[in-house]
């Protein structure tokens, strides 16, 4: 036989149906095997390849094991000469394996190649081949040399942008989208490496093939189209933890019999990663910089128009005329919600410039100590209606584009939850009014199998497992839930992974009776959408929440712990409240809270992940409601009560 072709498959099976066809084309003429390990998908993938392409040799796990368990349990049943490694959101040419296997004949020495790796549009894919970390080639990555100077061959090493990628030469590891081995070096170094879950596994891989004395090249005669991330784009896994955590992982495997290397590679990587955060989340406090900037700036041309010179004022002044008009300005758009949940509104910064500017020429007109800085802030005032608003409206206009094609310039990036009759009454009803401010940019399901396809000219553009992920890509700041069999913990599961986003969530009135507490209510024609209000997710509710357990759980373990615990070595089993009394430190750590969940076990104090409330409680609404008589849905109605409700004295 020769070719054995191997696929991990995660809830991407549009992708998978196409590999699929062009990998049998290629397969034509030669003897060989398809294996598709599917890691519990849940978007119809099993279902597609056993009606199209019954040949295929399926192996169904039920829960993600990650990439690397999930090829090895393929990888012991392969019989080929040749093992290829390929992703699902793969597409080969019809030549593609027979250059690989002429290469290999030709290259005795060769134990494992990659071929040319292109974007969809047709760009060249950079980690198709790239260099092991070491610390020059880690520092050259992290400080950004070697994307000032790809042509280098000092500095442009990760990613050997020096090298002509229309040839073919030797490298240290190829791109996991496509490992091409032959069967003996399997059998020599084994498999791929499950500790890495995911990332980090391909290059461990290429790092062994190279200390086993075969080398690593890659071909450029042939070529795939990679999607590239389609599978962790379906899911909500975080890329960025989960890379450096396998770069960290990497480190530790193979450099660490010098710890100076290790040191330093560990020191970088958490510096990339600590990079790669930052930089995701202060995009708003650089915007909100630009603003202050560009007050500023308004000023002084302003000043110079009105005086004909620059820096006319009393040199004494110009901190307070520099800061205070540009603090009024920035915490108006901050409070108008500019750089949370309605980035980018062209209306709201109109009307946020407005109001700073009406109450700067207030102040100004009955401080008479500034009575010389009128004409100043008028026309600053001016200028920022132009600016402030201005470069928003081209950033929508140059840019709005890429997260919908029905792009509004004045409308919210919106989603609606659900895919049934309601969510389409409710996108009908959004139609009907041009005034709605809402720009729909996709339904989100309650599962993957119907991604890709569109209700009413709307694409399904994500589930309810990875809501998260959408609302970042697709930078939404509206979330409309409808009634299509929408439960409370559906609902509550969709806030919980959007928990940190700024975003507002708004309820279709069929769900009304889980709504308690202030709403806001947004008539459209007869249907109103109402806005769901959190107090559970204000900084200051969840500070003080903290702040009450740690005071409160403090004195119990100073006046109440020892005694229950002198109690307990006695051998009395501990009552009810001892046992509460005796999981107090684990208050104090965060662990669990005082006020939450119900514990399901005595310590089941690990998983806080799925529920707007964090931590698990001691006690709470469900506890002293009668627990045990309660369903999933009633129990869900209280934490939904509490989580609209939550203060101090609840």
């Amino acid at each position: 036989m020769d070719l054995s072709v191997i696929i991990v498959n995660y809830n991407v099976r549009q992708f998978l149906e196409n590999s699929l066809t062009s990998i049998f084309r290629a397969m034509e003429g030669l003897t060989g095997e398809v294996f598709v390990i599917d890691n519990a998908s849940d978007d119809g993938s099993l279902e597609m390849v056993r009606a199209k392409f019954p040949q295929v040799q399926l192996i169904e796990n039920k829960v993600n094991v990650g990439f690397a368990k999930a090829n090895n349990a393929a990888l012991k049943r392969a019989q080929g000469r040749f093992i290829l490694l390929i992703n699902p959101d793969t597409v080969v040419q019809e030549d593609t394996f027979r250059v690989m296997l002429s290469f290999f004949d030709e290259n005795p020495d060769a134990g494992l190649a990659g071929c040319k790796v292109l974007n969809p549009d047709g760009s060249f894919q950079l980690p198709c081949r790239r260099s092991f970390p070491t610390p020059w080639v880690a520092f050259t990555k992290i400080t950004g040399l070697s994307g000032l100077f790809p042509s280098s061959k000092l500095f442009g090493k990760y990613n050997l942008t020096y090298l002509s990628e229309d040839e073919t030469y030797e490298v240290d590891a190829v791109s996991g989208s496509y490992m091409f081995l032959r069967r003996e070096v399997y059998q020599k170094i084994g498999g791929l490496d499950e500790t890495f879950f995911m990332y980090g596994e391909d290059l461990d891989w290429c790092y062994r093939v190279s200390r086993s004395g075969y080398k690593v090249y890659y071909v450029h005669s042939t070529k795939i189209i990679h999607f590239k991330g389609e599978s962790t784009r379906r899911s909500d896994i975080d890329e960025i933890r989960t890379f450096y955590q396998a770069m960290q992982l990497f480190v530790e495997k193979h450099f660490s019999n010098s710890f100076i290397v290790e040191l330093f590679l560990s020191i970088a990587i958490v510096l990339r990663a600590a990079l790669a955060v930052v930089s995701k989340a202060s995009r708003p406090l650089l915007i909100a910089l630009m603003d202050f900037i560009l007050v500023d700036l308004a000023l002084i041309i302003s000043e110079y128009l009105h005086f004909g010179v620059f820096f006319r004022f009393p040199h004494s002044s110009y901190p307070i005329v520099w800061t205070i008009p540009a603090l009024v300005v920035v915490t108006s758009l901050y409070s108008a919600g500019v750089y949370t949940s309605h980035r980018h509104s062209v209306s709201r910064t109109f009307v946020s410039v407005i109001i700073s500017y009406t109450i700067l020429s207030a102040t100004i007109f009955f401080a008479k100590s500034f009575a010389w800085s009128r004409a100043v802030v008028l026309i600053s005032g001016a200028i920022i209606f132009l600016i402030l608003p201005g470069w928003r409206l081209l950033y929508e206009v140059f840019t709005g584009r890429k997260t919908s094609s029905r792009k509004s310039l004045f409308g919210r990036p919106t989603v609606i939850v659900g895919t049934g009759p309601s969510a389409q009454e409710v996108l009908k009803k959004l139609r009907a009014r041009v005034d709605h401010g809402y720009d729909i940019v996709g339904f989100i399901d309650l599962h993957r199998r119907n991604i890709g396809e569109r209700i009413a000219g709307i694409e399904i553009i994500g589930s309810i497992d990875n809501v998260g992920k959408v609302i970042n890509e697709r930078k939404v700041s509206e979330v409309i839930f409808s009634t299509d069999g929408l439960s409370y913990a559906d609902i509550l599961s969709v806030i919980a992974r959007s928990r940190d986003r700024s975003v507002n969530f708004r309820l279709v009135p069929n769900s009304l009776e889980a709504i308690i507490g202030k709403t806001r209510i947004d008539e459209l024609d007869a249907l109103p959408l109402v806005e769901i209000e959190y107090n559970i997710h204000r900084a200051g509710n969840r500070l003080v929440k903290r702040v009450f357990d740690i005071l409160l759980s403090t004195l119990g373990m100073v006046f109440l712990y020892p005694w229950v615990f002198l109690g307990r070595m006695r051998s009395r089993a501990p009552r009810r409240f001892g046992r509460t009394v005796l999981l107090l430190p684990h208050v104090f750590l965060g662990r669990i809270s005082l006020v939450g969940r119900p514990l399901s076990e005595p310590l089941d104090i690990v998983d806080n992940s799925d529920s707007i409330l964090g931590p698990r409680g001691l006690t709470g609404l469900v506890q002293i409601n009668h627990r045990d008589d309660l369903d999933v849905e009633e129990a869900e109605r209280y934490t939904l009560y509490y989580a609209k409700n939550q203060s101090l004295l609840l």
